[in-house]
């Protein structure tokens, strides 16, 4: 209603009518006039509200008007959501370290039966609330010790092996024969200077994206029926390791063995995944003759279940894995790269790091009915949304922590417009959505190892729309 409008109102109301008519009683007021003036008395009060209403919507269009205004650029614009609780809600952990999924003759005989422990040969590590942030090959090492010091953070992952070989001087037979490691850290000293500060060390593992080991072994390599190792578009046109093969798997547990041994508190496999998208001349991977050869989620969950035993239940050091956020919300995108996260959080495995990158949603993604035109800009209600889709997943009984890799990064390649600078309090807003849905642990991302200072509790002022 314009403002007008509640003017005319008060007009028809007899606010602005002459004084009382020559009918009027000059003796005193009678019955009907009182009548007549409470009628307008309450008419006034009424028109009055009417127009305070249309000031406060007014107002309210024109805030809205400003926010679509705001540079999309600049990273001024204002980070908005709806708040489900003013105080975040925990979820009791969970023990878990026996076999959750069932046993599998088809993924016997085409790999191997699981290695077996005797009940009293288990190591059930305790689980620890993490969290942490990623610092590549340790130059950032002493910032972020610092960091944590100062903040709610109690943890940092370094890199074991990433896509290129592994950046400390490891004994394992296989990377020794590639030839690429090297020495940009030493291992040792960087467990014990974190465990002097109380902070635990976590041991990243890039697995079967390895392009390097694939030209090597390419018998190890995705390859096609004639036996030709197979390049992959999304991937860099680059061959990848095959999640199907043993070997690779093997491989993989050994630095995660070796790491365990030196006393890193955690193994984190990353890339545990099939290569996404299309192949380089569009030739067909071949695993094997259609309906003899396990699913690809079967193979990296076997993979991750081999890790926990060998790993997690021999030494007592926790195993994680990383995931594509994605496939928490699409079973075609699990499908493609063989996570699936119902069936890969029951393996066994410590934690499950689901990587809710706002900036990696495609522009327009719907989620909840609620359609996120720029998802990088919303990072609380990104995050939120994400994880409060699959909640009746990972809150089933036996399925492992929950632990997202949280953006710490300005996504500026995904072009101008499209996205926002994050800083600590883009940063912090994501972990308030993640404790708002009960979660506590997290990881931050930022592949330069650039973190601003603050605590990192979540602790912040969020606009509601």
């Amino acid at each position: 209603m314009p403002i007008c409008s509640g003017l005319f109102v008060l007009f028809e109301a007899g606010l602005y009518n002459c004084p009382m008519s020559n009918n009027s009683n000059t003796n005193g007021i009678t019955g009907n006039d009182e009548i007549m003036k409470l009628k307008r008395i309450i008419t006034i009060l009424l028109s009055v509200s009417a127009i305070l209403a249309v000031v406060m919507i007014t107002l309210g269009v024109i805030k809205i008007i400003n926010y679509t205004k705001a540079d999309d650029s600049s990273g001024s614009i204002p980070i908005t959501a709806t708040l489900v609780s003013t105080e975040a809600t925990y979820t009791e952990p969970v023990v878990y370290h026996t076999e959750q999924l069932e046993a599998s003759p088809l993924a016997d005989s085409y790999w191997r039966p699981l290695p077996e422990l005797t009940e009293d040969q288990i190591i059930v590590p305790e689980h620890v609330e993490v969290k942490a942030l990623y610092i590549g090959s340790g130059s950032a090492l002493s910032k972020a010790i610092d960091l944590c010091n100062n903040s709610e953070l109690n943890a940092i992952v370094i890199d074991l092996k990433n896509e290129y070989g592994l950046p400390y001087m490891s004994k394992v037979p296989t990377a020794k024969e590639i030839g690429y490691v090297w020495d940009a850290y030493d291992l040792d000293a960087v467990i014990e200077k974190c465990h002097d500060n109380n902070i635990r060390v976590i041991g990243r593992i890039v697995s079967f994206n390895d392009q390097v080991a694939a030209q090597h072994f390419p018998e190890r390599a995705i390859q096609d029926a004639d036996g030709n190792v197979v390049q992959f578009s999304n991937e860099g046109n680059k061959p990848f390791l095959s999640p199907y093969n043993t070997d690779n798997w093997d491989y993989l547990i050994a630095i995660g063995t070796e790491a365990a041994e030196h006393g890193v508190d955690e193994i984190q496999f990353d890339y545990v995944r099939f290569p996404a998208g299309a192949t380089k001349n569009k030739v067909k991977p071949y695993y094997g003759e259609e309906g003899q050869f396990p699913s690809k989620s079967e193979a990296v969950n076997r993979f991750l279940q081999e890790a926990r035993i060998r790993i997690q239940d021999t030494y007592g050091v926790p195993v994680s894995a990383d995931i594509f956020g994605i496939v928490l919300t699409s079973e075609s995108d699990a499908a493609i790269i063989g996570q699936d996260f119902a069936t890969l959080g029951m393996t066994g495995i410590d934690s499950c790091c689901p990587m809710v990158y706002p900036s990696h949603y495609a522009l327009g993604t719907m989620l909840a009915g609620h359609v996120f035109k720029y998802p990088d800009k919303e990072p609380y209600l990104m995050v939120y949304s994400v994880l409060h889709e699959c909640q009746a997943i990972y809150k089933q009984p036996g399925f492992t922590a929950v632990r997202p890799y949280l953006q710490a990064f300005t996504a500026s390649y995904i072009g101008k417009g499209n996205y926002i600078e994050y800083g600590y309090r883009e940063i912090n807003s994501q972990i308030k959505a993640i404790q708002d849905l009960g979660i506590r642990e997290f990881i931050l991302w930022d592949p330069s190892c650039r973190y601003p200072s603050g605590s990192y509790d979540g602790n912040m002022s969020v606009e509601t729309d």
